[in-house]
């Protein structure tokens, strides 16, 4: 599963209308990127009070600006240097503030393994940045061509675990649910995290770790794919 660069011109053309409103209303790019990442804070303090469901919605919808400032920076013609750098700081700091906010939430649940597997899944979406910004950066796959590359890119990210998120909130999971649960020997899935609504974030978490896993090994493929014929270009010395 990947998201094709024509896939996301054809997305981010469908929020330029609401962009360009932004505009007239006074907002700037930098603007908007700085509300994203307000709202993704807000939304990581109501997922570490275990409030999922609004917590999840309020998480997808400053998700959701990070198609705004670019579309507004493109229409207004403000497209900087500066502006690209800013959105990428706060877009990937705005994904770690949730991911702490999960890990918060998951440790008052009272599941050992809910933080940890929390971490994980941050791990693997930082991995994903990295390599995507190390290999543009080195000159690998110039443009946005490596946000192509491997399946779960930001946008996949944030829609898998705003999913797990709501769904946590919609179906129920509530302090001490999984502890004060009692073991039928009938139904071995009748106590622990998945005998309540927190299973579908632990899903969602670990679909993203390992997700993330396999688009980083992605990465470092395409970019030693890409490294090989440069380095066979380069002419070798030879003894006389």
């Amino acid at each position: 599963m990947t998201l094709s660069n024509d896939s996301r011109d054809r997305v981010k053309q469908a929020f330029e209308p609401v962009a360009l409103a932004m505009g007239r209303a006074g907002l700037t790019p930098d603007g908007v990127t700085l509300i994203g990442f307000g709202i993704t804070v807000g939304g990581a303090v109501l997922l570490s009070q275990q409030l999922w469901l609004v917590g999840g919605l309020v998480v997808f919808l400053g998700g959701i600006f990070d198609m705004f400032d670019g579309t507004l920076a493109r229409a207004t013609g403000q497209v900087s240097k500066l502006g690209a750098f800013m959105d990428s700081v706060f877009d990937k700091a705005g994904e770690i503030v949730a991911y702490l906010g999960i890990v918060a939430g998951l440790q008052a649940f009272g599941v050992p393994e809910g933080p940890l597997l929390a971490a994980a899944a941050m791990g693997a979406a930082v991995m994903v940045s990295y390599t995507r910004s190390r290999a543009e950066g080195l000159g690998f796959t110039a443009g946005a061509g490596m946000a192509a590359v491997g399946m779960m890119p930001r946008e996949v990210r944030l829609v898998i675990l705003s999913f797990g998120l709501v769904a946590a909130g919609l179906i129920g999971a509530y302090p001490g649910q999984a502890l004060d649960c009692q073991v039928s020997p009938l139904m071995p899935l009748d106590c622990g995290p998945f005998s309540s609504g927190i299973g579908y974030l632990f899903v969602a978490l670990a679909i993203i770790a390992i997700g993330g896993l396999l688009t980083t090994i992605q990465r470092i493929i395409h970019v030693r794919n890409q490294a090989r014929p440069q380095a066979s270009s380069q002419p070798t010395e030879t003894n006389t």
